[in-house]
């Protein structure tokens, strides 16, 4: 089971929804969080900060490490920001921030196919969806990439 959390960045213009994997990492694991506008002033550690395209994630990895160590039994040493995001221990619940409400556009002209021609209507579904995961890699969203 998962939790949901949603982070508002540092400059407060823009928030995020994040899931954390069978709640093993409390809230407080995203310490920090930067919209494409206020990363530009974030100071970037590797360390403890994980970029996806404009986005920056900021992790209390002395927290991260604690609890992988407590309930995973994970090596404190494989706990970094990457392990963190990838593997959904804090992680954006949608591929990127604001997909859900991106794509609802984008669905309603398939959706109109149904009542039509639902055979049309499926393939036209499948190939939209092929598509946008073939955008979101070129366009370089981490979670799209491992899709």
């Amino acid at each position: 089971m998962c939790m949901e959390i949603r982070v508002k960045c540092r400059c407060g213009a823009a928030e995020a929804a994040f899931n954390l994997r069978d709640n093993i990492m409390p809230p407080e694991v995203v310490s920090e969080l930067y919209c494409p506008e206020c990363s530009k002033e974030a100071n970037y550690d590797s360390s403890t900060m994980l970029r996806d395209r404009d986005w920056v994630i900021e992790y209390d990895m002395e927290l991260a490490r604690f609890m992988a160590v407590s309930k995973l039994g994970v090596d404190p040493e494989r706990v970094t920001p990457e392990f963190l995001f990838d593997e959904g221990y804090a992680t954006w619940k949608e591929t990127y921030p604001g997909e859900l409400a991106e794509i609802e556009a984008e669905k309603e002209k398939i959706v109109a196919l149904l009542k039509e021609d639902p055979k049309r209507y499926f393939e036209e579904l499948r190939a939209w969806a092929q598509r946008r995961v073939e955008r979101l890699k070129a366009l370089g969203w981490r979670k799209a990439r491992r899709m």
